[in-house]
């Protein structure tokens, strides 16, 4: 599960930054400088949520069936959060109007705050050697 997770951290990570570059450079003349800063923020949670995963898979310090919970909450929470802000931010090159889905959006929030809060919950109830 560990090196599952790890894996993941690392991809989502690249996305970031491809997401990012693509953003600051390939959509500039196509969107608003206000999409541009919308999309900017789904790339920002999700390198920090890479990151989440990247200390997850670790770390001994959470518990393996906290880690599997962790990781689906913050994989789903990334693509449902950042997933539906990049479709958004990109509404007007589309076809398809994804204000019409613009609720999955702070679901993706919910699901991302339920990861920290289980591995908080994890890290508090557990007893770990120093």
């Amino acid at each position: 599960m560990d090196k599952k997770i790890l894996v993941t951290g690392a991809v989502l990570g690249m996305l970031s930054i491809i997401l990012g570059a693509f953003g600051a450079h390939g959509l500039k003349a196509l969107i608003s400088a206000e999409a541009i800063q919308t999309f900017e923020t789904g790339v920002r949670y999700q390198m920090y949520h890479a990151f989440l995963m990247l200390i997850v898979g670790g770390t001994s310090f959470v518990s393996l069936k906290t880690k599997k919970a962790v990781y689906y909450l913050v994989l789903i929470g990334v693509v449902l959060f950042s997933g539906s802000i990049y479709g958004l931010a990109t509404n007007t090159l589309s076809g398809f109007d994804f204000k019409s889905i613009g609720f999955v959006t702070p679901v993706g929030g919910l699901f991302l705050i339920l990861g920290w809060i289980a591995m908080f919950i994890d890290l508090i109830k557990n007893k770990y050697k120093n």
